[in-house]
C-alpha cells in the first residue's frame, strides 16, 4: 500500500500477527458504527476515534447525550492500566492530553448557543417537520412567498407567528393574489408551532445563525477542532432535536460541494445514543438522514452512529456503514441470541474464530472490528483491543467548560442574541401605521360631526327675525282681531246706558 496514505490507528488485532487496526483516511467518509451493551466501552471508543481524527486535522462534531464525551477537552489522568495498554499496543508518543474543543448548547447552559433561522430551513422541510397536510404546506409556501416579496425576513418563531396572524386577518386579499387560504388551515399551523414552542423551539430559531464553517475548523497547530453538542436536555425535547438534525443535515447536503474520496474527510459526525434519534424523530428527519448516509460521503463527510445494537439503525442506513466496531453483547434471552446471530452474520467471517461466540466473550475495551480494505471491500472481522484514550474518561466539570469557552474562537460571534428588524417588527410597524391612519380618519369624522351638531344647537333656542312686511301684517292682523272681538262683545252684551 502507498505509504503516503493517511491512516487512523485506534487499536491492535489479537491474532497471531498483532495487526494494527486502522481506518484508511480516504475511506473514513464511508461512515461507521459503534455498538455494544452498556458498560462495554463504546463511549471510550468514540473518544479514541474522535481524538485521532482531530490529530490528523479532521474537524469532528459529536452529540453528547450523557455529558461524558466532554472529557475530550481535558487531559486524562495517569492510570497504570492505560499505560500498560499503550505499551502492549506499541503506541508511540503516548501522553495524556485534551483535544481542541468548542462546546455548543441550544439552551446556552453548557456551551455557545446554536441557532438557525426559519428561512434557512425553508417551507418544504419546515412543513415536513411539523407534519402538515398538503393544504397546510401550501399555506406555509404562501407565507414564505409573501415574506420574500414584501422584504420580510423570517428569522424566528415570532416572525412566522406574526405573519400567519396577518394572513388570517387579510386572508381574502392574500387569497386573491396567492391562492386560497383559510383561517382553519392557519389555525392548524399555529397549533403545531405552539407545540414546537412548548419544547423551547424559540431557543433554536434566531440570529446569529450558526455558520457551517464554524463546525469545520482547525486550531493554530493544524488539529481538527472537536465540536461537542450538549444534548442532555435536548433529548428530552424530541421535536426540537429533530429540528436541529434536519437543519444540520440539510445544510451539509445543500452547501458542501462534491469532492469524492479525499485523503481525509472534511468533517466527521458522531451521533451518540443514536437509537434515540430513530425512535422519536419525524419521518422527514429519518428520510433526510438516510439521504445523507447514501450521498454525503461524496461531499467529504463521514457519519458514525454509536448505539447498543445494530438493530437500532434502519436497514437502509445500516447498509451504508463501512467501518464497524462491535463491543460485547449479552445473551440473556432468546431474542438476544437472535440479535447476536444477526450481528455475526453482518461481518465477513474470520476462520480463526466463531464471530457469534466471541461477541459474548469480549471484555471491556475489546471489540470486533471490520474496516474497509485498500480496494473498498470489508476486511475480515478481527478481535481487537482498543487503544487507550489520551483524554479524560469522564465528563468535564462546569468550571472546566467555562475555561474552554473563554478561550473559544467563536465565543464573541454567537453569545449575544441579535434581534434585527424582521417580519415581526415590520408587521407591528405596519399595524401601528394603519391604526394611526384609522385614528386620524376617525378624528376627522368626529370633528365634522361635532361641528354639525354645534350648528344645529345654535339655531334651536331663538326664532328667525321678522321682516318689515311681516311686522306690518302682524300689526294689521292684531287691530282687525281687536275690532272683531269688540263688535262681538257689543252684540252679545250691548252697551250699558
Amino acid at each position: 500500500m502507498n505509504e503516503s496514505v493517511k491512516k487512523l490507528h485506534f487499536g491492535q488485532g489479537q491474532g497471531a500477527d498483532k495487526k494494527p487496526t486502522e481506518i484508511l483516511g480516504h475511506f473514513a467518509n464511508r461512515h461507521g458504527l459503534i455498538t455494544g451493551a452498556t458498560g462495554t466501552g463504546k463511549t471510550v471508543t468514540l473518544q479514541v476515534l474522535a481524538e485521532n481524527f482531530s490529530a490528523l486535522g479532521v474537524p469532528v462534531f459529536i452529540t453528547d447525550i450523557k455529558g461524558d464525551v466532554s472529557g475530550l477537552s481535558q487531559a486524562g489522568k495517569q492510570k497504570e492500566f492505560l499505560d500498560n495498554r499503550a505499551k502492549e499496543l506499541n503506541i508511540k508518543n503516548y501522553r495524556y492530553e485534551g483535544s481542541p474543543t468548542i462546546f455548543w448548547d441550544i439552551f446556552k447552559k453548557h456551551g455557545h448557543p446554536v441557532r438557525t433561522t426559519i428561512q434557512e430551513i425553508g417551507p418544504m422541510y419546515l412543513s415536513r417537520l411539523l407534519e402538515l397536510s398538503d393544504v397546510q404546506e401550501g399555506v406555509i409556501a404562501v407565507a414564505f412567498k409573501y415574506a420574500e416579496e414584501n422584504d420580510m425576513a423570517l428569522l424566528d418563531l415570532k416572525d412566522l407567528k406574526s405573519l400567519l396572524q396577518f394572513m388570517g386577518e387579510h386572508h381574502k386579499e392574500i387569497s386573491t393574489n396567492y391562492g386560497r387560504i383559510t383561517n382553519a388551515s392557519i389555525g392548524a399551523i399555529q397549533r403545531r408551532l405552539l407545540s414546537l414552542e412548548s419544547q423551547s423551539g424559540d431557543e433554536l430559531f434566531g440570529e446569529p445563525a450558526l455558520a457551517l464553517s464554524d463546525l469545520m475548523r482547525q486550531d493554530m497547530s493544524g488539529k481538527g477542532i472537536i465540536s461537542i453538542m450538549e444534548s442532555r436536555d435536548l433529548m428530552m425535547k424530541p421535536q426540537l432535536y429533530a429540528s436541529f438534525l434536519l437543519w444540520l443535515m440539510t445544510e451539509l447536503f445543500e452547501t458542501l460541494p462534491e469532492v469524492g474520496d479525499l485523503p481525509l474527510p472534511k468533517l466527521i459526525l458522531f451521533f451518540d445514543e443514536a437509537h434515540l434519534i430513530f425512535e422519536d424523530s419525524p419521518k422527514e428527519v429519518l428520510k433526510r438522514i438516510e439521504q445523507v448516509a447514501r450521498l454525503i460521503r461524496s461531499k467529504g463527510v463521514g457519519v458514525y452512529f454509536c448505539t447498543q445494537s445494530p438493530g437500532d439503525i434502519p436497514e437502509d442506513i445500516l447498509g451504508q456503514l463501512g467501518n464497524k466496531v462491535q463491543h460485547a453483547l449479552r445473551a440473556y434471552t432468546p431474542k438476544d441470541k437472535k440479535v447476536i446471530r444477526a450481528v455475526a452474520d453482518s461481518f465477513r467471517p474470520n476462520p480463526a474464530f466463531k464471530t457469534a461466540d466471541v461477541i459474548t466473550e469480549l471484555g471491556v475495551g475489546e471489540a470486533l472490528v471490520s474496516t474497509l480494505e485498500a480496494k473498498g471491500a470489508p476486511a475480515v472481522v478481527e478481535r481487537v483491543k482498543i487503544a487507550p484514550p489520551r483524554c479524560r474518561m469522564g465528563p468535564a466539570t462546569d468550571a472546566e467548560r467555562k475555561v474552554v469557552m473563554s478561550r473559544s474562537p467563536v465565543g464573541g460571534k454567537y453569545d449575544e442574541n441579535l434581534d434585527r428588524e424582521s417580519a415581526h417588527e415590520k408587521l407591528i410597524a405596519r399595524k401601528k401605521q394603519l391604526a394611526e391612519q384609522k385614528a386620524k380618519e376617525q378624528a376627522r369624522l368626529d370633528a365634522a360631526t361635532q361641528k354639525a351638531e354645534a350648528a344645529k344647537t345654535k339655531r334651536r333656542p331663538g326664532r328667525p327675525a321678522d321682516s318689515f312686511a311681516t311686522k306690518l301684517g302682524k300689526s294689521i292682523q292684531r287691530r282687525l282681531t281687536t275690532k272683531a272681538v269688540n263688535a262681538i262683545w257689543n252684540t252679545l252684551f250691548g252697551r250699558k246706558r
